[in-house]
């Protein structure tokens, strides 16, 4: 068990070294010297637990991605159930404290960029959009009729994730974060208090792609 302990902490160092490095050199100059590195481990551990840089960095995103799902499962325990508060922690949740730092945000941004280019990493991240639209359009789903539920959480997400990239990239990214995170919140209020008609029954609506929720851009 000792063993197994030691494994998982030197495994979640590399993955923190793989971020800190990406955040400071980006995706193209971050190396398995430069992790290794940071981590204050030999480069042929990396190897041994990872595969290789790649597995390394999409490691990372799916650390990245457990995060924020971690967050949201907190988040939605502690409301009252409402539809209004559980959509708005999918908010809450992307623009979390650790998600809008430096280290989440440089790195979110990298990997967005080098998905394009990379199968895994892109398969990753449209993973993550579907759960993204899934979830909010189940909610949605509660009081709408289905074509409605879809328009909203696509236009949902596309704020969200939105707003996120350009604070991301913005002079002032916090103030243009906290503006972001009201202005998508005040669109979930704004879209709810809108006249709405539903025959679907619990059975019909749609249910999430996964029973546990995850979240993330």
């Amino acid at each position: 068990m000792a063993k197994v302990g030691v494994k998982d902490t030197r495994k979640q160092q590399l993955i923190n070294a793989t971020m800190e490095s990406i955040a400071e050199l980006g995706m193209q100059n971050t190396t398995i010297i430069s992790i290794s590195k940071r981590a204050g481990m030999s480069s042929g551990i990396i190897s041994h637990y990872f595969g290789g840089k790649r597995g390394l960095i999409e490691a990372a995103l799916r650390y990245l991605l457990a995060h924020l799902g971690k967050e949201l499962r907190e988040r939605m325990a502690e409301t009252d159930g409402s539809l209004e508060q559980r959509l708005n922690c999918i908010v809450d949740s992307n623009f979390s404290n650790f998600q809008r730092s430096a280290l989440a945000a440089k790195t979110w941004l990298s990997f967005w960029a080098r998905s394009m280019h990379e199968p895994g990493l892109q398969r990753l991240q449209q993973i993550n959009n579907a759960r993204l639209y899934s979830n909010l359009r189940y909610a949605f789903a509660q009081v709408m009729e289905p074509t409605a539920a879809t328009e909203a959480a696509r236009q949902t997400a596309a704020m969200i994730d939105g707003f996120w990239l350009r604070s991301a990239l913005s002079l002032d990214p916090q103030e243009s974060f906290e503006a972001g995170q009201r202005l998508c919140k005040r669109f979930v209020q704004d879209t709810l208090a809108r006249p709405q008609t539903t025959s679907v029954s619990v059975t019909q609506r749609e249910q999430p792609l996964e029973r546990t929720i995850h979240y993330s851009r």
